[in-house]
């Protein structure tokens, strides 16, 4: 009679996958913290384990490089949860796209940036300064800037499909008007620097983008 053959059981527990989902958010908490107070070149993974309370080995299996670490940080606070699925597929984005008031999206759009610029306002500012010394980070921020722009040219070409841009509009100078108005700078400008409530810019991005763009 053949022997029974063995096969090998995976584990799977849901407590140590709960763990490395805690340890993860540590770790990206931890990064988010050093890396605004510091600024990303000098800021180090050891530096980053020691804040999160993790050894050095965790982090790096986590993440592997610093930029990897970043690049994963800014997805996070972007998208608002850790889900693949880009900010065009987004549920907050595509109420926008599928709102049949125009006034009433660029509303929406102005909501959505103030609550994502309250997330990823300071992390642009790191960003944008690592991206002058390390290549992925340089990479990372032409992606975003290149993404932000797409999405907004989206937003335009659909108050062009409901003819709703002012006359003599052409898209890709309306999308440049949304892009620069709702740009994380000026938000920083007005809420960092100016002291503005996030809900004063909410309500002057939306009117600001309504008077610019539409008949």
């Amino acid at each position: 009679m053949p022997k029974a053959v063995k096969t090998k059981r995976t584990y799977n527990s849901p407590r140590r996958a709960e763990q490395a989902a805690a340890t993860r958010v540590a770790i990206l908490d931890a990064a988010q913290k050093l890396f605004e107070e510091q600024g990303y070149a000098a800021t180090s993974m050891a530096s980053i384990a020691k804040e999160a309370g993790v050894a050095l080995k965790t982090v790096y299996l986590a993440f592997d490089t610093k930029s990897g670490l970043l690049r994963a940080l800014w997805h996070l606070r972007l998208r608002g949860d850790e889900a693949p699925s880009p900010v065009g597929e987004r549920d907050w984005y595509r109420e926008v796209m599928e709102e049949p008031d125009p006034a009433r999206q660029l509303e929406l759009n102005a909501r959505n940036s103030r609550v994502v610029k309250a997330r990823v306002g300071a992390l642009m500012e790191v960003i944008r300064s690592g991206a002058r010394s390390d290549a992925d980070v340089d990479a990372l921020w032409s992606n975003i800037q290149a993404e932000f722009l797409d999405n907004q040219r989206s937003i335009i070409e659909s108050l062009q499909r409901k003819k709703a841009l002012a006359r003599g509009l052409k898209v890709d100078r309306a999308a440049d008007i949304l892009w620069t108005l709702n740009h994380p700078d000026l938000y920083q400008l007005l809420v960092s620097e100016r002291g503005w409530t996030p809900e004063q810019y909410e309500k002057w991005l939306a009117d600001a983008t309504a008077s610019q763009l539409l008949r």
